[in-house]
């Protein structure tokens, strides 16, 4: 296959993938690796060639001049020097060819539609270049040239020219430059490098994003003023988490652009709380449809801001169809694809759908003295200049006229036949009161990337011409220094790569890895008093740094104040968030936190349970002291116990005084007078004890109250289980042979009995209280906002002693009672004990397991109602049918009655 049919062939290819949107990263390896293998070959036959003069046979056959192969002749812009620096540039756009298919290449056919924007990225390569031959202190005493060709946005053409360049002119002997400016897309740019690598030649582009293109490995001498695209994502990641956006909406383009972009956006996120509602891909081949589906999808969706990252003109096919079903209340985050776009801006569709857009622009910077350059261009003092030629014709409506062109260019008849329409220029025509894209510097994005390259090829023809120390270098690179016309493509390549400049406009300027440090503009459309949109900055990215004003925001609700989007409404304090089922977390309800846990701010995952001495407050936002909480004489409860408490005192009391008034009669002789008075006063004391369980808790009464409460039941119990003795004694002294038994149970013995029960009990205390007594201390185990300060058993088994000793004494009373009661007396006060230890065993019985189960104060409160209700069980139950008798039934109250069968 030949030079000739591997072109044509690449160009047909190149028409199929652009049909198909943008190549992916392992088909454009494939398809370059194996264009290089095909082309290289052709490449250095025509260097190698041109050297050793082996094209001499082509320069007989051409007669007058001789054009390069398959490039327009008139599409290229030139200027001769020392050092000659290629450029690339998408001039012309051609629709016709793209729409037809474009399957063969046009053979000196020129293309047409001359843009703008182009045409000003062009004359800032001159502008710079010029700048740089004037400079005293940037490559002195040597002068830059410039060839600069028209690729026609196709990557075909853009090889040819690019052999052109490297190449050089087999007619006049022009020089193969050293490095070329160019590859205005990503694609071109892959191919583009992968055709020039194996000749070192660098290849220096302007707008390639690509991240794939900073793979050293495959693209060594690919370098780029562009940042790449991961920055950009990054940096609207990060817009995304600063102001709390957390549900978002996503269109992106169906290529690399697209899917890498949302996947860096989708892992810089990762982590922050940020979830996509819907990714949305349209393809331009479709781009109709895609757009309708897509504009569908946000209108449906509950995300109020959209990001979008596809090309300008997908977009406004999506603001089209989102403005046919009145869809305009959604912020739009807008990639550097569009987000300047100068054709959306001047739609009037883009002012009803997105006011307000945020977005990533390729930084801007003014070129001083650019403007004035630009508006002082014209054909008369350019005359070989074809591009401001026709750039002329289309602002002014008029043909400046023949100009003297050069070897090469069309005649001058042929060139006014073809703009024979065209009525010929007064020649007072200037640019100084033309406004349109060419001479608008107001914000120099693409442009200043084209500066940058030219003084970043400059520095490094600098560096490589002012002989720094040559040992450092590359084996292959001979150690004399090079002249302007010795200049090798290897040679810049490794400057290139250890470039380190400060820019005119002061800003630091070094390669890493081909890239240049990440800068962009942050900018807002802002709509204008007139009813336009303009594009005003709000802020810039450095890197990892983002410098960002809110407040100089103009949202798409026309106000200052952030727009919320979000799944769910962030939980506020005092809720925490619970995922639902099967959906992304930024889907959740929010859930209170429990007693004792609390949440502290905003989209709290988990409540934080409160130290034990603090407790939650009623809104679970704050943890405060915890109440010391107490049975206390102001409560209720405190108020009654007591009152029984004293109650019960004042008629023991009074069963006292009734005694003592009639201690002569039988009834109060009868039942062992000194027991029964030592009897009322230990009830007497167990109904005062139980005052000392109400109030705050101190050591002193935790130690007292429990102390007093054994000691007087002991005393109480104790005498009721002498008196029990006392009258089975008295019994079995009535029968024959028994007469003795009473000498052993006589006032005195009866006396030391219960001072020897009494004691026992004493020494239990005694012990229990030195060695681990009560202390006052919080129940921290309970929850609630109060706590109870109560005397805590230090020593259970201690406690466990007292109760056990006064229910032992119980119940062997109760057994000696229960056998006593049907002794033949008309008066048998075993009945009476026995019926008073049952109800005293009964509630210290029911005590115990109240006594565990109650929380908090109520545990003091059972044990007092234990205490109450056991002291009148005794009091009534042995006391009341004697003061019955001795009241009310005085004729009862006497010997013969007692002593009656």
């Amino acid at each position: 296959m030949g030079f000739t049919d591997v072109i044509k062939r690449q160009t047909k290819i190149d028409v199929v993938q652009r049909s198909r949107g943008s190549l992916s990263t392992a088909s454009m390896s494939w398809f370059s690796w194996l264009f290089t293998l095909r082309l290289c070959s052709a490449a250095l036959l025509l260097l190698v060639g041109s050297q050793l003069g082996l094209r001499l046979g082509l320069q007989m056959v051409q007669t007058a001049t001789c054009t390069q192969w398959g490039t327009p002749s008139d599409q290229g812009l030139f200027k001769d020097g020392d050092v000659v620096i290629g450029g690339l540039f998408s001039l012309f756009y051609n629709p016709a060819a793209r729409d037809n298919g474009f399957t063969e290449l046009p053979h000196n056919k020129p293309c047409t539609g001359l843009e703008y924007l182009p045409l000003q990225y062009i004359y800032a390569m001159v502008f710079a270049l010029e700048e740089i031959n004037h400079s005293n202190s940037l490559l002195p005493g040597v002068k830059l040239g410039y060839h600069i060709r028209d690729s026609c946005a196709l990557p075909s053409w853009a090889m040819q020219a690019a052999l052109s360049l490297v190449g050089g002119d087999s007619a006049t002997c022009d020089q193969p430059v050293p490095l070329i400016i160019g590859g205005s897309s990503s694609i071109t740019a892959m191919i583009l490098s992968r055709i020039l690598a194996p000749l070192s030649i660098p290849l220096m582009s302007y707008t390639a994003s690509c991240p794939c293109l900073s793979d050293r490995l495959q693209y060594p001498n690919f370098f780029r003023t562009m940042p790449s695209d991961i920055y950009q994502a990054r940096a609207i990641a990060q817009i995304a988490i600063r102001l709390n956006w957390t549900w978002i909406g996503a269109v992106i383009a169906n290529n690399d652009y697209g899917h890498v972009a949302i996947k860096v956006f989708q892992e810089e996120t990762q982590g922050a709380g940020v979830c996509l509602a819907f990714i949305e891909t349209v393809q331009r081949e479709n781009i109709v449809m895609d757009a309708r589906r897509a504009a569908l999808t946000i209108q449906a969706s509950t995300a109020k801001v959209i990001l979008i990252f596809t090309w300008y003109t997908d977009v406004r096919e999506l603001f089209l169809q989102l403005a046919n079903i009145n869809v305009t209340d959604k912020q739009f985050l807008a990639s550097e694809a569009w987000s300047t776009s100068g054709n959306l801006l001047q739609d009037p569709i883009t002012s009803k759908v997105a006011s307000g857009v945020l977005g990533v622009a390729i930084r801007s910077s003014a070129i001083p003295g650019f403007e004035h350059f630009l508006r002082s261009l014209n054909p008369s003092l350019r005359p070989d200049d074809k591009f401001l030629w026709e750039f002329w014709e289309m602002v002014f409506g008029c043909s400046p006229g023949a100009s003297p062109l050069s070897t090469n260019s069309p005649s001058p008849t042929d060139r006014l036949s073809q703009k024979a329409s065209l009525p010929p220029c007064s020649g007072r025509e200037s640019l100084e009161e033309v406004q349109n894209l060419f001479t608008d510097t107001s914000q120099l994005r693409v442009t200043y990337n084209v500066y940058l390259a030219v003084y970043a090829s400059a520095h490094a023809l600098h560096s490589l011409l002012s002989c720094p120390n040559r040992d450092s270098s590359p084996g292959n690179i001979s150690s004399t220094c090079s002249s302007p016309k010795q200049i090798k493509p290897i040679e810049v390549l490794h400057h290139l790569n250890n470039l380190n400049f400060t820019t005119p406009q002061g800003e630091m300027f070094y390669f890493q890895e081909g890239n240049t440090p990440a800068k962009y503009d942050l900018v807002n459309w802002q709509n204008t008093p007139e009813g336009s949109i303009k594009v005003v900055l709000i802020g810039r990215v450095d890197g990892f740094d983002i410098n960002l004003d809110p407040s100089a925001i103009q949202w798409n609700t026309g106000s200052n104040q952030v727009p919320v989007s979000v799944c769910s409404e962030s939980c506020s304090p005092g809720f925490r968030k619970a995922n639902r089922k099967g959906e992304p977390i930024c889907c959740f309800d929010c859930i209170p936190c429990a007693e004792g846990e609390i949440s502290t701010h905003t989209g709290s995952l988990i409540c934080e349970r409160c130290p034990s001495e603090f407790w939650s407050n009623a809104k679970r936002t704050a943890c405060v002291p915890r109440q010391l909480d107490f049975l206390s004489f102001n409560e209720t409860l405190g108020f009654i116990l007591a009152t029984v408490a004293v109650s019960g005192v004042s008629v023991t009391t009074a069963v006292f005084v009734v005694f003592i008034y009639y201690r002569q009669t039988p009834m109060v002789r009868a039942n062992n007078s000194e027991l029964s008075f030592l009897l009322l006063l230990s009830l007497k004391l167990c109904f005062l004890c139980s005052l000392v369980f109400i109030g705050r808790p101190s050591v002193w009464t935790c130690r007292f109250q429990q102390a007093a409460f054994g000691i007087s039941f002991v005393l109480c119990v104790s005498c009721l289980k002498v008196k029990t003795i006392v009258v089975l004694a008295a019994f079995r002294s009535a029968r024959p042979g028994a007469g003795s038994l009473m000498k052993w149970f006589g006032p005195g013995q009866q006396r030391g009995s219960v001072c020897l029960f009494s004691c026992i009990q004493v020494f239990i205390c005694i012990v229990w209280l030195s060695l681990s007594p009560p202390v006052p201390q919080a129940d921290l185990t309970i929850p609630g906002l109060k706590v109870t300060l109560e005397c805590a058993m230090s020593s259970v088994v201690g406690f466990s002693l007292v109760l056990s000793y006064i229910g032992l004494l119980a119940c062997t009373c109760l057994l000696l009672a229960f056998l006593a009661r049907k002794l033949p007396d008309n008066f048998n006060e075993a009945k009476l004990i026995t019926f008073s230890m049952l109800i005293f065993c009964a509630v210290w019985i029911a005590f115990v397991p109240a006594y565990i189960s109650s929380p908090g104060k109520y545990t003091v409160a059972v044990e007092i109602f234990a205490i109450l209700a056991s002291s009148f069980g005794l009091l009534l139950c042995i006391f009341a049918p004697k003061c019955f008798v001795i009241l009310l039934r005085p004729e009862k109250n006497t010997k013969k009655y007692l002593m009656a069968r």
